[in-house]
């Protein structure tokens, strides 16, 4: 099977084609903020990144009639259940209109039902951010009408849960799983025999502090920074997601600068780093606490946990809760192949968005 994976972020459209899961091709396409800025909304882009997207395919000689299914990632539709999606009208309808929010994210599903139309194959989208499993209880809080809501890294937590249940030659139905997404944002979910029943909304703040999240703050202490009359709402929405977290306690996002810092003896960046660390860590404890103790494996994934030094001091004050497994990376190109390829192979079926 052809499969040509699409990941539009907001500077960048990343592009794979796979031959069943073995890449073929991976490009990053990169668009500058003066290209970006001739265009009013995300929606603006989708002639312009669509056009990079199949000249580039063409440049590499390859015939998109030979695709058999395209795939986007998911962007900010309705709350769904995990899976495979075809995308359908009603799902293109919420993808240009979401409900939600805008996002790049929402193109993918876009471009490649498009691409796919010209080229005679299938178009799916999976797994988008907005997965929602929560069991009842975890939507619950002391403030009627303020439920608490499922935005996470739903596509690498899934696949890796997946990935890692494969190894050890069991069934991702069949396991209870802590997994922690360690990226820009931090989510750190159960997932308890295939569904995810209880998550931080890693999109608005909730949950441990990260490189671009503010993390979960006292309510009063934010009541007073929105009456204060200093800040527009759009200026506290952007302090506690993109300018919360390392970005506000160190000035940067990148972790590697941190832990360089407070290997030269940087006292303020070791403080940080571990209240991050110390954070991801009692967020696991409260999943593993969801799961009733039974959970047969701690799962380390996302871009930062490529730092040693992240996973050991998470390692130190988890592992005795279940054996800690260091996954690092998204792979979400090759997510999004492995879940198209499900279908296509007929070993799951596409679900319908309505």
């Amino acid at each position: 099977m052809k499969i040509l994976a699409i990941n539009p972020g907001s500077t960048s459209t990343k592009v794979a084609l796979f031959d069943n899961t073995a890449p073929l091709l991976e490009l990053t396409l990169r668009h500058s903020a003066e290209e970006l800025s001739a265009f009013k909304s995300v929606m603006d882009q989708f002639d312009f990144r669509k056009r990079l997207i199949l000249d580039a395919l063409s440049e590499s000689r390859i015939d998109i009639r030979s695709l058999d299914a395209v795939i986007g990632r998911g962007g900010l539709v309705r709350p769904i259940p995990s899976g495979v999606y075809e995308v359908n009208d009603a799902l293109e309808r919420d993808l240009r209109h979401s409900p939600v929010g805008e996002h790049a994210s929402n193109l993918g599903g876009l471009i490649a039902r498009e691409i796919a139309r010209e080229a005679g194959a299938r178009a799916f989208i999976a797994d988008p951010v907005v997965v929602d499993e929560l069991q009842p209880v975890a939507r619950v809080c002391g403030l009627p009408g303020a439920e608490r809501i499922s935005i996470f890294h739903a596509l690498n937590q899934k696949a890796i849960a997946r990935a890692y249940a494969k190894k050890v030659g069991r069934k991702y139905e069949e396991m209870n799983l802590v997994v922690a997404h360690l990226g820009g944002g931090i989510s750190v979910g159960a997932h308890r025999l295939g569904e995810v029943i209880d998550v931080n909304n890693a999109l608005d703040g909730d949950g441990p502090l990260s490189p671009e999240r503010a993390g979960s703050i006292p309510s009063a202490t934010l009541a007073d920074l929105c009456f204060s009359g200093r800040y527009t709402r759009a200026e506290v929405e952007k302090m506690l997601c993109g300018r919360g977290g390392l970005v506000a306690l160190l000035g940067t996002n990148d972790t590697r600068e941190a832990v360089s810092r407070l290997e030269r003896g940087d006292e303020k960046a070791r403080i940080a780093m571990e209240a991050m660390c110390y954070g991801v860590a009692k967020w696991i404890g409260a999943m593993a606490v969801v799961l009733e103790g039974e959970a047969d494996a701690i799962i380390l994934t996302g871009g930062i946990a490529h730092s040693q030094w992240v996973c050991h001091r998470i390692t130190e004050q988890v592992s005795f809760l279940a054996p800690v497994v260091v996954m690092a990376g998204e792979n979400e190109l090759e997510a999004l192949a492995s879940n198209a390829l499900r279908v296509m192979n007929g070993e799951e079926e596409a679900k319908v968005y309505r």
